[in-house]
């Protein structure tokens, strides 16, 4: 069974760090691309970041650029978000999701196979 299980999330100050995990199970993680999507009350869900395990690109946000870093460790199967420099409009259920074809170009909303259930972080200021 394919599973992804995010863990991290909580309540930050502004200007504090959270790290994000995404432990992923049940497909060959080397091969696909696993996204790290946010959708905040009221607002379209979006992609946050991106990590390849094909090619290894990593992308971002323009909103994130700067202070989020998506890493991934394929010997545990694995992604994280490192967020740092929090802002309260970074508050948000934040999901990690597998894209199969397995390049950040095609990790978008539509083509996820799989995803987690999301992790909350809530950043007061």
């Amino acid at each position: 069974e394919v599973q992804l299980v995010e863990s991290g999330g909580g309540l930050v100050q502004a200007g504090g760090s959270l790290r994000l995990s995404c432990a992923a199970s049940g497909f060959n993680f080397g091969d696909w691309a696993i996204g790290w999507f946010r959708q905040a009350p009221g607002k379209e869900r979006e992609r946050v970041s991106c990590i390849s395990n094909r090619d290894g690109e990593r992308s971002y946000a323009d909103s994130v650029k700067g202070r989020f870093t998506t890493s991934s460790d394929n010997a545990k199967n694995m992604v994280y978000l490192q967020m740092n420099s929090l802002k309260p409009e970074d508050t948000a259920v934040y999901y990690c999701a597998a894209a199969p074809l397995g390049f950040c170009y095609y990790a978008e909303y539509d083509l996820m196979d799989y995803w987690g259930k999301g992790t909350l972080v809530t950043v007061s200021s």
